[in-house]
């Protein structure tokens, strides 16, 4: 059954508490590589059959009105993964 997941990020301006967490305990467990984290969403929405263009349309559609918080979060991406 294919699916089309959606990635949902905080907003660049957006302060990003739960990032900002992760990024302090990394080098606590010994991963010092990394100096920025940001944390976001993803959603898998499962499809019966075929994914056409209009579903994935309603899919990018559903992300911006409902999956996303516009006024802080920005949709990266919409695809369709094959199960």
């Amino acid at each position: 059954m294919p699916r089309i997941v959606v990635d949902v990020m905080p907003k660049p301006e957006i302060l990003d508490p739960q990032g900002k967490a992760i990024v302090g305990a990394l080098p606590r467990l010994g991963f010092t590589d990394f100096v920025s984290v940001r944390q976001g969403k993803r959603f898998e929405l499962e499809v019966e059959g075929e994914v056409t263009d209009e579903i994935l349309a309603k899919a990018r559609d559903a992300a911006e009105t409902l999956l996303s918080n516009p006024v802080i979060e920005d949709v990266v991406s919409v695809q369709v993964v094959e199960a």
